[in-house]
């Protein structure tokens, strides 16, 4: 009865063991993409990377990782598509994503194309429907 307790609690730590590996590895093949990227000024040293969720298959994996600002402040969550290459994961690329809390990142500036003759996102002074309320005036209709 005891050999068995021993057979089990080894199964055990060398399944928690490849989950850690995994997770490390999930982690560090994000730091990597993120550190490739052009254009993408990312101090990584001031941020927590946590891999929060994940489902790995054999080839390829999926994972919600969690970047945070060391000291604290607001996070936000992105969603990753691994692909297994070699002993390595390797980010394939981004599934939907959005701000800690649910709140959706805006979109860069000119990256989303806006009906003819809408005034540009976010400047002042648009037209506004004819009975809408002042932007700002806290009236709800």
């Amino acid at each position: 009865m005891a050999r068995f307790f021993v057979i089990f609690a080894l199964l055990l730590a060398a399944a928690c063991k490849k989950e850690t590996n995994t997770k490390d590895a999930l982690r560090q093949a994000v730091i990597d993409h993120l550190a490739t990227r052009k254009g993408l000024d990312l101090n990584m040293s001031s941020l927590n990377v946590v891999i929060t969720a994940m489902n790995v298959r054999e080839t390829d994996a999926d994972a919600t990782v969690s970047f945070e600002p060391r000291g604290g402040g607001s996070g936000m969550n992105m969603k990753y598509m691994f692909e297994r290459q070699g002993d390595k994961w390797v980010v394939k690329g981004k599934q939907d994503s959005g701000a800690a809390h649910g709140a959706a990142a805006p979109p860069a500036e000119g990256s989303v194309e806006l009906p003819p003759g809408h005034p540009p996102a976010g400047s002042p002074g648009g037209a506004l429907p004819p009975d809408h309320p002042p932007l700002g005036s806290g009236k709800k209709q």
